[in-house]
């Protein structure tokens, strides 16, 4: 079973990709410029498989488009390159708001309190359930790839991490060896944000991250790609662990792109 699965893999991975789809990560998605002529082709194949392999649902009265499914795709795709994946096993459908759309939530704030209510969302994530997204939003976060806010990404890096077993900030690692320099970094990292944000401090890192491990590790991939010459200057530690974790290095990329 699993040898015919990389095999019909192997064979979407390997069909060029639509050139009006192309066309649509062109316009949408203006950090696909930042990506070398092979990072590209990677990318491509990676979207192929993952348009075959998931469903897209569209909510309140939304259309699901070609537009729709490749741009969120190629994005989500941007987390798996140079990487060994099994193309987000934890879901297989991904549901899309017109908007903003409203769900209860519970979030936790500095000194410890519990903060409840009906609050609009970009998108969200759940283990063993299906990613929802706003598709104004994705669009938004999308369209300035030096912002720091990327809801495809922060939604698909909770997928990654939960491919550990748990949503907790520690996804699996390619090394044993890996695991104690990740958790002392990426700890320290997150009290320090959370001391920050009690003695209202100004942080590189959104506030959102101190919610928990989960979300400090999402809003960080986030900032990662998008404004990773910021991190890697004041956060190097944190920003090294991320590359090893990605296999990716954004702030040369974005340095050699910028030239």
């Amino acid at each position: 079973m699993f040898g015919f699965k990389q095999r019909r893999r192997k064979r979407w991975q390997s069909q060029p990709l639509n050139p009006e789809w192309i066309e649509i990560i062109r316009r949408n998605i203006p950090y696909y410029q930042y990506l070398t002529s092979q990072e590209q082709i990677e990318l491509q194949g990676h979207i192929q498989i993952f348009l075959h392999e998931k469903d897209f649902e569209g909510c309140g009265g939304l259309e699901i488009t070609d537009e729709i499914r490749v741009t969120i795709a190629a994005q989500a795709c941007i987390l798996l390159l140079h990487r060994k994946t099994d193309y987000f096993p934890l879901t297989s459908s991904i549901l899309v708001y017109p908007h903003h759309y409203f769900a209860l939530s519970s979030r936790r704030l500095p000194g410890g309190i519990v903060e409840e209510g009906i609050q609009g969302r970009e998108g969200e994530s759940w283990k063993g359930g299906p990613i929802v997204l706003s598709w104004d939003d994705v669009l938004k976060g999308a369209a300035d790839p030096h912002d720091g806010r990327n809801v495809v990404l922060h939604e698909f890096a909770h997928e990654l991490d939960g491919e550990s077993g748990a949503m907790d900030g520690a996804p699996p690692l390619s090394k044993a060896t890996m695991y104690r320099t990740w958790a002392r970094v990426l700890s320290h990292e997150y009290e320090e944000l959370l001391v920050d944000l009690e003695q209202n401090h100004r942080h590189l890192i959104d506030s959102y991250g101190a919610t928990n491990p989960a979300e400090f590790f999402a809003v960080v991939t986030e900032e990662f790609f998008e404004i990773p010459v910021q991190l890697k200057s004041r956060h190097p530690e944190l920003y090294e662990q991320m590359c090893l974790f990605y296999q990716q290095d954004p702030a040369s990329r974005l340095i050699s792109g910028s030239k």
